[in-house]
């Protein structure tokens, strides 16, 4: 018998990213979930950009759920899909009742932040593993959500 899941990884491997992927898809869901507060709740100047960017922000962060869901599947693993679980498993905390166009865009900031970090570091580690799938997908996030930090600096001066 093998040490090797279905996709050639090492199951210890596979089970520590699994493990790493199910904190990162708590935090994506906790953020998804603030960022469509903003965009219901954002009052002020920059309302009708601030509304339209939020819905986009939104719309990306819910497809790379499915995605980062659906890589810990192909790990083998189950993914996490409990509030409960999310709660106890994300450091992104909710952000209730933010209305200001400036400290939601202070907010969307901190939780790509927070992102990278958590995507840097499931990079390293499925670098070590030799798993190019999760450290593509985690690649190809970086790269996105630096440029999108890079342009929330821009905007807040």
């Amino acid at each position: 018998m093998t040490d090797t899941n279905s996709i050639g990884l090492h199951e210890a491997s596979a089970s520590q990213l699994a493990e790493q992927l199910n904190s990162l898809l708590s935090n994506y869901q906790l953020f998804y979930m603030n960022v469509r507060g903003y965009h219901w709740n954002v009052k002020g100047a920059n309302f009708f950009e601030l509304h339209v960017k939020f819905e986009e922000f939104y719309t990306d962060l819910l497809t790379k759920v499915d995605e980062v869901a659906e890589r810990i599947l192909t790990l083998g693993h189950q993914p996490v899909h409990a509030y409960s679980d999310y709660f106890r498993l994300a450091s992104i905390e909710e952000d209730k009742n933010v209305t200001d166009g400036e400290t939601c865009v202070r907010g969307v900031l901190k939780g790509f932040q927070t992102l990278i970090e958590l995507q840097r570091e499931l990079l390293s580690v499925a670098s070590d593993a030799d798993d190019e799938g999760t450290a593509a997908q985690m690649s190809d996030y970086i790269r996105e959500q630096e440029k999108t930090i890079w342009m929330l600096n821009a905007y807040l001066g």
